[in-house]
């Protein structure tokens, strides 16, 4: 395995309170020193980086590859070339692929496919109840000993508060992490846009913030009763930040991620009837994304999550409720955190931990940092370098993103796992 000596760059490791331009050495796969060169060492590649930015590889709580089942979407080896392309070196799968995520076979199926692909690593999300359907208990535990990262019911809503309680018991007696989208099926009925001004001018049902908040509040009495590790994904409402931060206050084990886009994007959005807009939990309004973003600043949200969901062209070609949510978003995360940064919301080493250091953590797993002896899985980007949205700098098989066309700062140069480079910009040298 070759080894290989970062020069010129700044690194930034939010999990070693690191922020400073200095070197990096890698060799057999695993991160050897930061600054100073060991003796003896002598690197089979150089790669010289001045003005960008050295830092762990980007970890994704929410990535949705479309594998199996809706291959004419994405797949295992289109959505990871894009997460190359984007610097995102681990990334969890959701249960919602067909079929489910809830025995040990899908989940050997994914981890061999993500294996024999080679690029970003894959960790499967189990199930939480059987098909997701709300009803039967998954075998949470035999998901975990196959591989499961954590359990889940993806978008699926329990409507039983006993289920969700017994599944809670559950996963607390094998100390897992249950990940849970807040969303009362009965409030969200069949609702596609945020209920206000917006949804209502233009004569779409909307969806109410208490779709969320009652849901959330509901979980966290059920977590201080049961104490169970839970982590609460794609936050949209501030009141929903209010009660994570008032759990948290109480010592209750949980965590929250918010999207990427629902940092930026609000009701307004959707004026047009843009059905590229058209997302699970919808765009809500701009108290909403300054509650987000005061959330991820303050660190009661933890993670940035892309929330990717990659779509045919067809799946949005319809009257705006018919089309199908979601947003094809691995390649905008980082600009997207970068616009933050540039809009003096985060500090660039905050923007960074919320997209490693801090889901790593919430994931429990030893990744998303450069300390030595780590393995080495390194994102290289240029912040300020700017790139158009357009067919020839996308990889993801969904073009799904209301971002087309549009001319973002913040552009991968390289990315490395496990030692090797398997981005590299301009040359696409991604190893199968």
């Amino acid at each position: 395995m070759d080894k290989i000596f970062l020069s010129g760059g700044t690194v930034v490791d939010p999990a070693n309170n690191l922020n400073r331009k200095t070197s990096v050495c890698i060799a057999n796969g695993r991160i050897v020193a930061l600054g100073n060169v060991p003796d003896g060492f002598q690197w089979d590649r150089e790669i010289h980086v001045p003005e960008q930015i050295i830092c762990p590889g980007f970890i994704d709580v929410c990535a949705r590859l479309r594998e199996p089942g809706e291959e004419h979407k994405g797949s295992i080896a289109s959505e990871t070339h894009a997460a190359m392309k984007a610097g995102i070196t681990t990334l969890c799968c959701p249960p919602d692929t067909n079929p489910v995520i809830d025995t040990p076979a899908v989940v050997e199926l994914i981890k061999d496919e993500a294996s024999r692909i080679g690029k970003s690593k894959v960790l499967p999300i189990g199930a939480l109840t059987q098909g997701l359907k709300g009803e039967s208990l998954s075998e949470m535990s035999v998901l975990t000993r196959a591989g499961c990262i954590a359990v889940s019911n993806a978008d699926k809503s329990i409507s039983s508060t006993l289920v969700l309680r017994r599944a809670m018991e559950y996963a607390a007696s094998y100390d897992l992490l249950v990940l849970i989208r807040p969303n009362d099926l009965a409030l969200c009925e069949r609702g596609c846009a945020h209920e206000g001004e917006i949804s209502t001018h233009l004569g779409l049902p909307g969806i109410p913030e208490a779709a969320e908040t009652v849901a959330l509040a509901q979980a966290l009495a059920l977590v201080a009763q049961l104490h169970v590790r839970v982590h609460f994904s794609q936050l949209s409402c501030a009141a929903s930040v209010r009660l994570i931060e008032l759990a948290q206050q109480e010592n209750l084990a949980v965590t929250a991620d918010v999207s990427a886009h629902q940092l930026h994007l609000t009701e307004y959005d959707i004026w047009n009837f843009d059905s590229y807009c058209h997302v699970m939990p919808p765009l809500r309004s701009k108290q909403d994304r300054d509650g987000l973003r005061q959330g991820i600043a303050s660190g009661i949200i933890s993670a940035i999550s892309s929330d990717h969901q990659p779509h045919e062209q067809g799946a949005k070609l319809n009257v705006f409720a018919a089309t199908e949510p979601g947003i094809s978003s691995l390649e905008t995360v980082l600009p997207l955190t970068l616009k933050l940064v540039d809009e003096n919301v985060l500090t660039l080493s905050q923007a960074i931990a919320a997209l490693t250091s801090k889901p790593a953590s919430v994931l429990g797993i030893n990744q998303g940092n450069l300390s030595v002896g780590s393995d080495a899985d390194i994102c290289i980007f240029d912040p300020k370098k700017q790139w158009v949205v357009c067919d020839d700098q996308w990889f993801s098989n969904g073009t799904n993103t209301p971002f087309w066309g549009e001319t973002l700062s913040g552009n991968v140069t390289y990315t490395l796992i496990g030692g090797k480079v398997l981005f590299e910009y301009g040359s696409d040298n991604l190893i199968s």
